[in-house]
């Protein structure tokens, strides 16, 4: 019995059902918190099976991935001394297990499809938060901010972001047809219309921040590799100093001062610094993955308390790496900064080289949000979290080959199995 997997495993051949599983996979991860554990289910639904289908054709070999899964097998092994054993191994493996998925997607979703599927998916996350979201009072900004169906302005901001980007790459990087220039174009200007009623400057300045690197990376490109190799090493390092010198002459100050907010970031340079106090009590290995923010222990709930977070869930330190720190220590900070530098270098060599596409141009911007955003946010420390999904795409996407595919693996392990149909795979591939 051949049974034909192309649909699904194949990116040649797979573009509707790679598009349908990432807006799913947005909108999952978006609403899992208000539609409980059966968004999650719905989540591991769409991209598990496809592990079950072939693991070795969708996976590959798994001895590139070291350096991607270390961080949360880390964070699994925590459990040992976490005071909150059960919560840390019980978050580790949700964690694992999310970045488990995204390398499926990475495997299996073209980058094409992945963007168009995100920037679907992020209108429909947008949509459903104007529909049915609210406004919500900030004690610590005086104001009131639109959080759509959120806890926070952030969260909203985020999604917001994420469709603004993915209408900038399929319009300016991708090319993709003209029905799907429009429909960019659409999501693009909800995605701004919703940044704008979150008053996030977060998200604002740093997406900003992240059309800017883009556009210099699709600049770069149009040079010989020689070449981008010379301009690399003058842009960077002058447009450096040049941001030193804004923000030193109040630039940032100035910023701010347009969001209405002041030189705390509204309270978040205090919280940084009793994040760093906190850190040093435990500073080798931290006090367990997901091990503070528990009710009832006396540091988080005083924090609970400063800063009117009447739940008390739900709050972080409002920097990755500082809230790292506290839960992994310096060991667990060395393996995410791990990624995080691997990530970039991995890209930055792609795009000085002679076969950078255009693929790797926006995987290279969305690392920039991400990274940017990092020192404000926790967007990829967490399971099923878009952050973490999308961040551990691009990790998968670079540990690929890059003529590589899932349908080229399937003709690596298979070759008797592939033709001009597709790809097949015989009864002990898995699919019975």
């Amino acid at each position: 019995m051949r049974i034909s997997i192309n649909a699904f495993l194949s990116p040649e051949r797979n573009t509707p059902f790679a598009i349908f599983a990432m807006v799913a996979t947005m909108f999952f991860i978006a609403y899992a918190q208000v539609f409980g554990s059966v968004f999650i289910l719905l989540f591991y639904l769409v991209w598990l099976p496809l592990l079950a289908m072939d693991p070795r054709a969708v996976i590959g070999d798994p001895r590139p991935l070291y350096w991607i899964v270390a961080f949360s097998i880390f964070a699994c092994l925590s459990f040992f001394w976490s005071a909150v054993p059960g919560l840390s191994l019980r978050g580790g493996l949700q964690y694992l297990s999310t970045i488990v998925c995204a390398l499926v997607a990475a495997r299996v979703v073209p980058v094409k499809a992945m963007i168009l599927g995100m920037s679907l998916g992020a209108s429909l996350v947008l949509l459903y938060s104007l529909l049915f979201g609210h406004f919500s009072y900030d004690p610590l900004d005086g104001v009131y901010s639109f959080i759509g169906a959120f806890a926070s302005k952030n969260q909203l901001g985020m999604f917001a972001a994420l469709g603004v980007f993915a209408s900038f790459s399929l319009v300016f990087i991708l090319h993709v047809q003209t029905m799907w220039r429009i429909l960019a174009l659409m999501s693009g200007a909800f995605g701004a219309f919703s940044l704008h009623a979150a008053q996030s400057a977060t998200s604002t300045i740093t997406i900003a921040a992240t059309i800017a690197a883009t556009v210099a990376a699709v600049f770069l490109k149009q040079f010989s590799p020689r070449h981008r190799m010379v301009l690399f090493l003058s842009i960077v390092p002058t447009a450096a100093v040049a941001l030193l010198i804004a923000l030193s002459a109040g630039l940032f100050g100035a910023i701010l001062g347009i969001f209405g907010k002041d030189a705390t970031l509204t309270g978040r340079t205090y919280l940084w610094q009793r994040g760093l106090e906190i850190a040093h009590e435990q500073p080798v290995f931290g006090i367990g993955f997901q091990g503070f923010w528990v009710q009832g222990f006396s540091q988080p709930e005083v924090l609970w308390q400063q800063f009117y977070i009447a739940s008390r869930t739900g709050f972080h330190f409002h920097n990755t790496y500082i809230e790292t720190m506290v839960e992994l220590g310096y060991i667990g900070l060395v393996l995410l900064g791990t990624i995080i530098l691997g990530l970039l270098a991995g890209y930055i060599r792609r795009l000085l080289s002679s076969g950078a596409r255009n693929e790797d141009v926006v995987l290279f911007g969305l690392i920039i949000l991400f990274v940017s955003r990092s020192f404000f946010e926790v967007d990829f420390l967490n399971q099923y979290t878009i952050g973490s999904f999308l961040i551990y795409y691009c990790a998968g996407a670079l540990a690929k080959p890059v003529a590589g595919t899932a349908g080229n693996a399937l003709v690596e392990y298979y070759p008797q199995f592939a033709d001009s149909e597709g790809f097949h795979v015989p009864r002990r591939g898995g699919l019975g």
